[in-house]
């Protein structure tokens, strides 16, 4: 029988994968302290990615998998998680109360990129997250409507205190202008408009803030690569081949202005007929595998075209939240785990906010 000893336990721990990660928890760096006690064993773990609706399953698969060594009669397993800020691109600083900044982006409109969005928010909350969204299409602001927010936000001194919607903290150039009012502008003044709502808002201590952008490859994205430290994108699509196209135009902007692509996300995967239960690829099968095989890029999942989804967002109270026990929610949950899990894998971010420090001789 092998003598139980850390170096044991933590080579069981490695045995343990992470559905999410793709990697075992030892090598992911969740192991922060091991006991042994005769052949009682105890391991506290923390992940890097918000763990509240899957820590049961997680604790059970990590105190099984000990168990099962005939040495150890009874695992202890506390498991927490933490939310680092990490790389972004460039010399630029994570914000101060943001700790990333995961932009929603798509080549082309129409693929249900702003709904992607506001239900990975929704669901990085569901699993314990502090989420805030910036709604950046300055000129088709669509986030006061799908989160049922009205009325100008309220401001602290120089500072825009953001909306709240289900807890979540929300800002978007539509709570400053009529719905019907069109923002008839140039680049410079939709660029400034971004960089305003983004920075003069009072965020709260965020872990994630999901930023909904126009879709294409134009000056809002420019500056946000540019001007704006993001952790990670998301490339929104759905399976036909013209919006493959575009959205692989999307993924080589932002690899060409040095800003992580953490995967793709295929919307409107399926279809499910609401009345007899059939169902059928309207848009085509396999588009979004094939372009996350073709440019080294993982799939974040596969989400579904249903009525439920519009109809919810229409009333303002997106399906994660209105009907979180449905299949719908379950795929926004399981994608917007992926994308945490695998942000939670990029380096951390090592560029503190201090003060310049000056030295002068008198």
């Amino acid at each position: 029988m092998t003598a139980l000893n850390e170096e044991h336990i933590k080579t069981l721990l490695s045995e343990v994968v992470d559905e999410y990660s793709d990697d075992d928890i030892v090598s992911l760096g969740w192991v922060r302290g091991i006991g042994v006690d005769g052949d009682a064993v105890a391991v506290d773990l923390r992940a890097g990615y918000p763990v509240d609706g899957t820590r049961d399953s997680l604790i059970t698969a990590v105190r099984d998998r000990l168990e099962a060594d005939p040495g150890i009669s009874r695992a202890t397993v506390t498991l927490d998680w933490r939310v680092f800020a990490h790389q972004v691109q460039g010399e630029l600083k994570p914000m101060e109360q943001v700790r990333n900044i995961v932009a929603v982006g798509s080549g082309k409109g129409g693929v249900g990129k702003s709904a992607t969005a506001v239900n990975l928010a929704m669901a990085l909350q569901a699993d314990g997250a502090r989420v805030g969204v910036l709604d950046a299409d300055i000129y088709g602001p669509s986030i006061p409507r799908m989160l049922n927010i009205a009325g100008r936000p309220e401001t602290t001194g120089k500072r825009i205190v953001p909306k709240k919607a289900y807890g979540m903290q929300v800002m978007s150039i539509g709570f400053l202008v009529e719905e019907d009012t069109p923002m008839i502008w140039r680049g410079p003044m939709v660029t400034s408009a971004l960089q305003q709502l983004l920075g003069e808002s009072d965020w709260d201590d965020l872990d994630y803030l999901i930023v909904d952008l126009p879709p294409g490859t134009g000056d809002i994205q420019l500056t946000l690569a540019q001007k704006v430290p993001v952790s990670g994108c998301v490339i929104v699509t759905t399976p036909q081949d013209i919006a493959l196209l575009d959205a692989r135009k999307a993924v080589q902007m932002f690899r060409r202005v040095d800003t992580h692509v953490l995967g793709v996300v295929e919307n409107m995967s399926t279809h499910v007929c609401s009345q007899c239960g059939h169902e059928e690829p309207i848009f085509g099968t396999g588009g979004g595998a094939r372009m996350a095989s073709e440019y080294d890029i993982p799939l974040l999942g596969q989400l579904p075209l249903a009525l439920r989804i519009r109809s919810d967002l229409d009333a303002g109270d997106p399906t994660v939240h209105a009907d979180p026990e449905s299949d719908i929610a379950a795929s926004y949950r399981e994608f917007a785990r992926r994308t945490a899990a695998l942000l939670a894998r990029r380096p951390r971010s090592l560029q503190l906010n201090l003060p310049k420090i000056q030295v002068q001789n008198r």
